[in-house]
């Protein structure tokens, strides 16, 4: 999460020395310790203020998914990885289409554990990586970085509004040309960081923050979550296997031996087998209910 060079740098919140620690480097451990947490927390403060603009981020991206779009997510150095991890943890999670979740990072996938010199810099490379997926209007992409200001982003988003995609910028900085430029900025004020220029620590634990907000709430959205059960998730694992279980049976109130029967009869699909056990259907029967109900749990269980 590198700021731009010169005198620009002077006018980022984010770089400017904090005034909290200027002695950090003498603190005791535990002192030490403490005044890196107590900074953390001040990022679900700034997330928090930002609230309105993320749930307009979710209105304004919900329509435009169900349509078929595609979460494209943009960012450089921490952000990118934080794009990436996002959208990775949309499919074990909600069975969101790994095609459908699609993180560019600047310098490409190397960089996910190798910083790319330069590569945030390239604004071209930035419009080309976005190019390179045909983005449409009913995709939404996510610009992230800390400084507001990264070419690499910014190239991405002009290509991605040149192409009427949804173009939300997250930024740490207010005023950002990725805010700034965006169709909806949403703007997350850290301020300066406990150890100056560290973008990774609390403007990287906001942009985390939301992030989380924004994708759980247009999942849940998107009917991934009855009641604030997460039945949409892919059981890959044992653990996850018997977390379907679990789901199951906190939904319908059926014992465990009766939620797996119901299970390994949907192929483990745990919307399904709540339907089969609420209504007592079968599983051709609830899956039928379910997809006519757009994927609503709620919908599929009104009886006619």
């Amino acid at each position: 999460m590198k700021s731009l060079p010169g005198k620009a740098r002077k006018l980022l919140s984010t770089e400017r020395p904090s005034l909290d620690h200027a002695d950090l480097d003498t603190y005791p451990v535990d002192e030490l310790v403490a005044a890196l947490i107590d900074d953390q927390a001040r990022a679900a403060v700034a997330v928090k203020q930002a609230q309105g603009a993320i749930a307009s981020a979710v209105e304004a991206a919900v329509p435009r998914i169900r349509a078929g779009g595609r979460l494209i997510y943009v960012g450089a150095g921490t952000s990118g990885r934080l794009g990436l991890l996002d959208s990775v943890e949309l499919y074990p999670t909600f069975s969101w289409p790994s095609e459908r979740s699609i993180a560019l990072l600047a310098g490409g996938q190397g960089a996910v554990y190798r910083a790319v010199e330069g590569a945030e810099d390239n604004d071209g490379q930035g419009a080309a990586d976005i190019e390179r997926l045909l983005p449409n209007r009913n995709d939404v992409a996510l610009l992230l970085a800390a400084s507001g200001s990264t070419p690499y982003v910014l190239g991405a988003m002009r290509a991605a509004r040149a192409a009427g995609t949804l173009t939300i910028g997250m930024a740490n900085n207010p005023e950002s040309p990725v805010c700034a430029q965006a169709d909806i900025g949403v703007t997350l004020d850290t301020g300066p960081e406990a150890i100056s220029g560290s973008t990774r620590l609390k403007a990287g634990t906001s942009q985390k923050i939301a992030l989380n907000a924004f994708s759980t709430a247009l999942m849940v959205r998107l009917h991934k979550v009855y009641g604030n059960l997460m039945v949409d998730l892919v059981p890959t694992n044992a653990k996850l296997l018997a977390r379907a279980i679990r789901l199951t049976a906190l939904a319908t109130g059926a014992d465990e031996a009766a939620c797996e029967t119901a299970l390994k009869a949907c192929r483990y699909r745990v919307k399904v087998a709540i339907v089969m056990i609420l209504l007592g259907v079968d599983a051709d029967t609830a899956l039928q209910r379910i997809n006519s109900s757009d994927g609503d749990v709620r919908t599929a269980l009104r009886r006619e």
